[in-house]
């Protein structure tokens, strides 16, 4: 993928619905200059109380983890980017202030219910 100077791409992807719960972002490329302010964001359904991650894809890497929220308004931290899981907007939009060329990439934002006690599990019985 070919950068001009002084751009930013960044991708987005929607990620699926899984048991009723889902994530919902902007769709489709965003190009920014250098230093703009970048928001991405991020509204979610669930019936749980879930965990948010924001993933990161650079060009020619694999997946990786960015940042996550665990808890109602938890914020999340990494290489200048930040996200609040605001329970009361169910939002969990990431930010940066001044972003580089080197932040372009393809960005998911993603949702895990925590559960609370056991779910499931083996029974054996003699």
């Amino acid at each position: 993928m070919n950068y001009s100077p002084g751009l930013v791409s960044v991708i987005l992807l929607l990620l699926g619905r899984t048991r009723g719960d889902s994530v919902t972002q902007m769709e489709g490329p965003v190009t920014l200059s250098e230093e703009a302010f970048l928001t991405i964001n991020c509204t979610y359904t669930a019936t749980g109380y879930p965990s948010l991650f924001w993933y990161v894809q650079y060009p020619g890497e694999g997946l990786q983890l960015l940042l996550k929220a665990t808890k109602a308004d938890d914020k999340g931290s990494n290489k200048g980017f930040e996200a609040t899981n605001r329970k009361e907007t169910t939002s969990f939009h990431l930010e940066k202030d001044s972003v580089q060329a080197s932040d372009s990439a393809v960005y998911f934002c993603a949702l895990s219910d925590t559960v609370t006690g056991t779910a499931g599990g083996a029974e054996h019985k003699l």
